[in-house]
C-alpha cells in the first residue's frame, strides 16, 4: 500500500517528542550512576555495602528494562506507538518522582524497578513511529536528531546532580516528564499501524519472532550487531578507577567524569552516523565504519599506560563517539521487520542489548582472574566487535526500505 505522508510540522512534532522522551529518559537512566553515593550514604548504606547494594539497585533497574521491553513492544503492536511513548515517559517520570521521597535500599529498588519497566519503551516506540511516518529515504534524520538530542540528557543529569540534592535531581526528571506529556496535543499514530489495526493480521505476538529460524536468527542478528556498545560504557568507562591503576595512570580517573565525556562523544557519533548513512544511503556499511572505531579508540584506552585525566577524558569521548550509532542500530531493527511486529522488535532489541552487558561482565570477570583486567578488555572487544561484524553481514541492507507491509 502507499503510504500518504503527513505535513512536515506535524512530523516535526512527533520528532520534538521522541526527541525529549528520550532526553527524560537518558536523564533518569543515567541520574542513579551519579547521585548513588550520596543517596545511599543519606538513607545509612554503609561504606562497605556501597558495591552490593549499588548492583542489587541496578541489577533491578535492568530487570525491570528486560521486563518493559517485552511488554511495551507487545503493547505498541497491538495498540499503538503513541500509547506506549507516552505511557512509557508518564511511568518513568512518577517513579523519579517516587525516587526522591525513598527512605531504605530496598524501597529504592523497588522504585528503580518500576522506573526500568518505565523507560524501556520510549525509544523504541519512538524510533519506530518516525520510520514509519517520515519518507523513506529520509527517515534516518529523524532517527538521528532523537538520539542526538535525548543522550545530552546524560549531561543534563550530571549538571543538575552538581547543583542540586539528590532528591531534587529525581523530582527535576519526573517534572520534566511530565511537562512533555502536554507535548502530546498534535501527535498522530502511523498511517502503517493504522492500517494494520483494521486487518485481521496478528499484532505483537512476541513468539512469531521464534516460530521461523529466519525470522528468529535476523532478530539475533539485530541484537548482536550492538553488543559492543553497552560493553565500552558499562566495563571501559564505569570501571574507569580499575583501568587507571591497572595503567598506572597519573591520578585516579573518575568514572562519573568518564560517563560524561562518554555521552558527549555518544551524542555527536548518533549524529554523525546518521548523516553517514543519508550520504552513503547504507546503514550495514556505517555501523561497519564504527565497529573499526571502537576497536581503535578501544585499543588507544586500553594502552594507555601512565595516561593522566586530560587524556582519559579525550579517549573517552572518543569510545563514546565510535559506539554512537544507537540510533541506526535501533533504525536497522524497525527496518527488519514487518508493521505487525515492528514495534515488538523495536523495543526488546535494544533492552536485551543492554541486558546483554551481564554475561559480557560474568565473560570479562572470569577472563579477569586469569589474565588481567587489561588483556581481557582486549579479548572482550575484539570478540565482541566480530560477533557484531557477522551479524551485520547477515543481514539485509534496510535504508530506503519500504516498511509498510506485516509478517
Amino acid at each position: 500500500m502507499e503510504q500518504t505522508l503527513p505535513g512536515k510540522q506535524n512530523i516535526a512534532l512527533l520528532i520534538i517528542v521522541a526527541a525529549l522522551g528520550y532526553f527524560v529518559d537518558i536523564y533518569d537512566l543515567i541520574l542513579f550512576s551519579i547521585v548513588r553515593v550520596r543517596s545511599f550514604e543519606e538513607i545509612g548504606i554503609h561504606e562497605n555495602e556501597m558495591r552490593k547494594m549499588g548492583e542489587y539497585v541496578l541489577n533491578m533497574q535492568m530487570t525491570g528494562l528486560l521486563i518493559g521491553g517485552i511488554i511495551w513492544g507487545i503493547t505498541g503492536d497491538k495498540f499503538g506507538r503513541i500509547k506506549v511513548l507516552f505511557g512509557s515517559i508518564l511511568m518513568y517520570s512518577l517513579a523519579n518522582i517516587a525516587n526522591g521521597f525513598v527512605t531504605g535500599i530496598h524501597d529504592y529498588a523497588v522504585i528503580r524497578l518500576i522506573a526500568g519497566i518505565g523507560l524501556a519503551g520510549e525509544l523504541g516506540a519512538g524510533i519506530t513511529l518516525i520510520s514509519e511516518t517520515m519518507d523513506k529515504n529520509k527517515r534516518g534524520y529523524g532517527t538521528m536528531i532523537v538520539a542526538g538530542v535525548g543522550v545530552l540528557g546524560a549531561l543534563v543529569a550530571a549538571v543538575v546532580a552538581a547543583h542540586y540534592s539528590w532528591r531534587v535531581s529525581y523530582f527535576v526528571g519526573g517534572g520534566l516528564g511530565i511537562l512533555l506529556l502536554l507535548l502530546r496535543l498534535g501527535t498522530f499514530e502511523s498511517k502503517m499501524f493504522r492500517d494494520a489495526a483494521e486487518s485481521e493480521v496478528k499484532r505483537g505476538n512476541f513468539f512469531m519472532l521464534f516460530k521461523s529460524s529466519g525470522r528468529f536468527l535476523k532478530y539475533l542478528w539485530c541484537i548482536c550487531i550492538g553488543l559492543p556498545i553497552w560493553f565500552v560504557v558499562g566495563i571501559f568507562v564505569t570501571l574507569a578507577p580499575e583501568f587507571g591503576k591497572a595503567l598506572h595512570s597519573q591520578e585516579p580517573l573518575s568514572a562519573a567524569k568518564g560517563i560524561m565525556f562518554t555521552y558527549i562523544g555518544i551524542s555527536a557519533g548518533d549524529i554523525f552516523a546518521g548523516l553517514l548513512a543519508q550520504l552513503i544511503k547504507s546503514r550495514k556499511f556505517t555501523v561497519l565504519v564504527f565497529q573499526v572505531l571502537i576497536l581503535v579508540s578501544s585499543v588507544l584506552y586500553l594502552g594507555g599506560t601512565g595516561m593522566n585525566v586530560q587524556t582519559f577524558s579525550w579517549l573517552c569521548l572518543f569510545m563514546g563517539f565510535a559506539v554512537g550509532y544507537w540510533a541506526t542500530f535501533v533504525t536497522i531493527s524497525a527496518e527488519q521487520f514487518g508493521t505487525n511486529i515492528r514495534a515488538t522488535v523495536t523495543t526488546t532489541a535494544p533492552n536485551f542489548v543492554r541486558g546483554a552487558l551481564i554475561p559480557s561482565t560474568l565473560l570479562f570477570e572470569f577472563l579477569a582472574s586469569y589474565f588481567g583486567i587489561i588483556k581481557s578488555g582486549y579479548i572482550m572487544i575484539f570478540l565482541l566487535t566480530a560477533i557484531a561484524v557477522f551479524a551485520l553481514s547477515r543481514l539485509k541492507e534496510s535504508f530506503g526500505k519500504d516498511l509498510d507491509y506485516t509478517e
